[in-house]
C-alpha cells in the first residue's frame, strides 16, 4: 500500500534537509530584519533604475531614488505610506527654507547658519515625525550642491525620492511584514517572567526565617522592562496588518495575540501587586510580619501554583490533563484556612495576610477565565489557522516529529 501524503509529509519533515530547513525558516521568522534588508536591497535597486532612466535632469542625480527607496521598506506598510508623505513635507519645507535663504543672503557662512537654524526649528515640527531631520538635510544639500542649478536641482532631488519612495511602497504592498512570531516571543518572555518571579518569591518564604529587605531585593525581577517590549511587539504586530493584503489569513491569530497580550499585561500588574506586598511586609526586621512562620508555607505553595498555573494556561490543551487552576484553587483555599485559623487563635494584623489571600483569589479568577476564553478559542478553530502559515512559511518541526508554531 502505497504511503498516504500525510505520512510523506512527515518524512520530509523529520528528515534531515527537513530539520535544517524548518530551522532556517524559524530564524528567518524570529528575524524579520533579515526580510527587511532583502526587500530594502531590491526596492533600492529598482529605484536606481528609476532614476537612471529617468529623462534629464533627474537622470543626473540617480542616487536620491534608493534613498526613498529605503525610508519606505524600513516599515510597515501603514508606517510606510505615513512616512513617506511625512519626508515628502520635510524635503518641501527643506526647499522653501533653503531658497528664500538663498534669495535674501550670499553664501557663505552666515546662509548656512540661518538655514540650519530654520531648518532645525522646523523639523521639530509634530506632523513631519521621526522623518523631521530631512528638513535640515535637504535645506543644506539645495543651498549648497544646487546652488550652481537649482531648478533642475530641487526637482530631481524632490522628485527622486518620492519616485523611489513609491517603489519602496510597491515592494512592501507586495511582500508586508507581519511580525507575529516575535510578537508570540515577547509575550513567552513576558509570561515566563511573571511565574520566576512567582516562583522566586515562594523560595524565599520556603526558608526558617523571611528575607531580608536585601535579599528580597535580589529575588525581584525586572518585569516593567519586559512588559514593555511585549507591548512594542504586539503593537508593531498590529500595526503590520494595516494595509496588509495577506493580514486576513492571519486574522484569529492576530486577535488572539492581542486578547493574550491583554491577559499578560494584567497578570503582570497582579505579580507586581503581591511582590510589593510581600517585599514590604514579610521581611526579617519587620515588628509584626504579615505571614510568620506558620502561613509562610501554604502562602509558598498558593504562589509556586500560580506560576505553575501561568505556564500551564500557554502549553496545556490536553482535555485530559485538569484545568490549571485546579491545583491552584486548592492552594488558596488551604492559605485562606490557614489565615482563618491563626486570626482565631492569636491576636495580630492579618491585613496583609488577608490582602495576599485576596491577590491569589484574583489571580485564581483570572486564570481560570483565561484557561475558559482559551479553551473557547480551540473549540472555534482559531487554532486551524496554524496550517496556513505553515504553508506559507515552511516553518517545519523539530527532531521527533514536533512541529514549532511560528507566526509569519
Amino acid at each position: 500500500m502505497p504511503p498516504r501524503p500525510a505520512q510523506i509529509t512527515a518524512r520530509v519533515r523529520t528528515s534531515r534537509t527537513g530539520v535544517l530547513t524548518g530551522r532556517a525558516l524559524r530564524l528567518w521568522a524570529l528575524n524579520p530584519r533579515w526580510s527587511m534588508a532583502v526587500k530594502a536591497s531590491v526596492a533600492a535597486a529598482l529605484a536606481w533604475y528609476v532614476g537612471v532612466l529617468a529623462p534629464a535632469p533627474f537622470s543626473d542625480y540617480p542616487y536620491y531614488a534608493p534613498l526613498g527607496a529605503v525610508i519606505a521598506t524600513s516599515t510597515t506598510v501603514a508606517r510606510s505610506v505615513r512616512e513617506t508623505a511625512q519626508t515628502t513635507g520635510a524635503i518641501l519645507l527643506g526647499v522653501v527654507i533653503a531658497r528664500l535663504a538663498d534669495a535674501f543672503l550670499d553664501p557663505g557662512a552666515l546662509s548656512i547658519a540661518v538655514v540650519v537654524c530654520l531648518a532645525t526649528l522646523g523639523a521639530g515640527w509634530s506632523r513631519l515625525g521621526e522623518m523631521g531631520a530631512y528638513v535640515t538635510t535637504t535645506a543644506l544639500f539645495v543651498l549648497v550642491i544646487g546652488s550652481g542649478d537649482p531648478g533642475d536641482f530641487v526637482g530631481a532631488y524632490a522628485g527622486l525620492v518620492v519616485a523611489g519612495a513609491l517603489v519602496g511602497i510597491g515592494v512592501n504592498f507586495a511582500f508586508p511584514p507581519l511580525p507575529l512570531s516575535p510578537s508570540d516571543v515577547a509575550l513567552d518572555g513576558l509570561r515566563d517572567t511573571l511565574a520566576d518571579q512567582l516562583d522566586s518569591l515562594a523560595d524565599g518564604l520556603r526558608g526558617d526565617r523571611p528575607p531580608t529587605a536585601e535579599e528580597w531585593d535580589d529575588r525581584r525581577f525586572a518585569i516593567r522592562p519586559v512588559l514593555e517590549k511585549s507591548r512594542a511587539a504586539v503593537a508593531y504586530a498590529g500595526e503590520a496588518s494595516k494595509g496588509n493584503w495577506h493580514a486576513r489569513r492571519y486574522s484569529a491569530w492576530s486577535v488572539a495575540q492581542a486578547r493574550r497580550s491583554v491577559m499578560l499585561e494584567k497578570h503582570a500588574n497582579l505579580v507586581d501587586h503581591l511582590t510589593n506586598l510581600l517585599t514590604e511586609t514579610e521581611t526579617q526586621t519587620a515588628r509584626d510580619p504579615a505571614l510568620g512562620p506558620d502561613l509562610r508555607p501554604p502562602a509558598a505553595d498558593a504562589l509556586a501554583e500560580y506560576a505553575a498555573a501561568l505556564r500551564a494556561l500557554e502549553v496545556s490543551t490536553d482535555d485530559s490533563i485538569p484545568d490549571p487552576p485546579t491545583a491552584l484553587q486548592h492552594a488558596v483555599d488551604a492559605l485562606r484556612d490557614a489565615v482563618r485559623e491563626q486570626r482565631s487563635r492569636r491576636e495580630g494584623d492579618f491585613l496583609a495576610a488577608g490582602a495576599l489571600v485576596l491577590g491569589l483569589d484574583r489571580a485564581l479568577r483570572s486564570v481560570g477565565a483565561d484557561a475558559d476564553e482559551r479553551r473557547a478559542e480551540e473549540e472555534a478553530g482559531v487554532d486551524d489557522v496554524e496550517g496556513d502559515g505553515e504553508s506559507q512559511n515552511g516553518e517545519n518541526g523539530e527532531e521527533g516529529g514536533t512541529t514549532e508554531r511560528l507566526r509569519p
